[in-house]
């Protein structure tokens, strides 16, 4: 698909779920390369983890917008309050949409299905409706919605690695399902309404400062205290690890890039829809990550040199909702964008062993 090429300096961009762990990161990033940027931040700062990590990605952000002299604007509140959105479209009148609010986990997802539906059904439509109304009374509006999937509407896709040429019709937990409702509304309101949308699929993203319900965490913080982890289907698990800087990478780039405008034989708007893969294409078998992973909390002093891993470690069954392999095709990403995932979990988990050490001293 051809892109409209946007300069996004000078531009203000909403940055939905910062300071969530990608959403911050994103920011950060923003708030480095481009001087003259508006920055507006919408979170509502739920206890989903810890608040203390998000109120710690909050203040690097500031920090940072405060050393280079940046415009940065954080409104705490949930995009599933429609006034709120409404009022920070009015206020702000956003040319770029990165949308990453949303609420995470497989797992969760099972017991608490409303969160859900609330947040990642009802929040994401009143992103598209404020998108929508952007353009009324001939204003130009959002140039580019650009929104987070995940790699979970694959389900049990037993063909590899996933395309987004794959039918994902199948979801196997809530989350899964509400992402693809997520892409099936934004294509519906680029029809309707020719608003510029790409979706992105993300694929295991982990990092420093990351989501403390992710496994490669929740794993470091049970061995430090000396606790057992369980490796879900007896190990024989594949993951397409990503760090998160490459998303961020992935994130920036899109975003300069939104799907051309045109119209049909019918005179009606060719849906300006894009939907990516960001994923390193190289899955980690799950016994191979968690070496790694104990291997760099001993380099980084987490864990000590003589510590016992085999009596720390079980092997359990597969857990509901969890899929045993997802591998990312990004070849349309480096087509569209000449870029492609490139950080190795040994470089990605080394850099969180060691912000792990230096964050809860130990």
């Amino acid at each position: 698909m051809k892109k409209t090429h946007i300069d996004l300096e000078g531009k203000c961009i909403l940055v939905t779920g910062s300071p969530g762990f990608i959403g911050a990161n994103l920011v950060l990033r923003l708030l480095e390369d481009y001087k003259y940027c508006t920055i507006v931040s919408l979170d509502s700062m739920n206890d989903y983890y810890d608040p203390s990590l998000k109120e710690y990605r909050l203040r690097m952000i500031e920090k940072k917008a405060l050393s280079l002299h940046r415009r940065h604007i954080f409104i705490r509140g949930s995009i599933a309050d429609r006034m709120i959105v409404d009022g920070v479209f009015a206020t702000y009148r956003p040319d770029i949409v990165i949308n990453l609010a949303a609420q995470a986990g497989v797992r969760y997802s099972i017991e608490h299905p409303e969160v859900y539906i609330e947040s990642n059904i009802t929040g994401f439509f009143n992103i598209l409706e404020a998108c929508r109304h952007s353009y009324d009374r001939g204003a130009k509006g959002v140039e580019h919605l650009i929104y987070a999937s995940s790699s979970s509407v694959y389900g049990g896709n037993k063909k590899v690695p996933f395309s987004t040429r794959d039918r994902v019709d199948n979801p196997v937990s809530l989350y899964a399902a509400t992402k693809k409702s997520n892409e099936l509304l934004a294509h519906s309101y680029s029809k309707l309404y020719n608003i510029p949308t790409t979706g992105l699929r993300f694929f295991t993203v982990y990092g420093p400062a990351g989501r403390p319900d992710m496994f490669y965490f929740s794993a470091t913080k049970k061995l430090a205290a000396g606790e057992k982890i369980q490796i879900f289907n007896y190990g024989k698990c594949m993951r397409d690890f990503t760090y998160v800087d490459d998303i961020v990478e992935g994130i920036v780039r899109v975003a300069g890039g939104a799907p051309e405008r045109r119209k049909g034989r019918d005179g009606l708007p060719v849906p300006p829809y894009a939907i990516y893969n960001i994923g390193g294409g190289t899955p980690e078998n799950l016994l191979d990550f968690v070496n790694t992973l104990q291997e760099e909390l001993v380099r980084a002093g987490v864990l000590s040199s003589d510590y016992d891993f085999e009596a720390h470690r079980e092997l359990v069954e597969m857990q509901p909702g969890d899929v045993p392999v997802t591998f990312a095709d990004s070849s349309a990403l480096e087509k569209d964008f000449g870029f492609r995932p490139g950080i190795g979990i040994r470089e990605g988990l080394r850099r969180f062993a060691e912000w792990y050490k230096d964050y809860y001293g130990v």
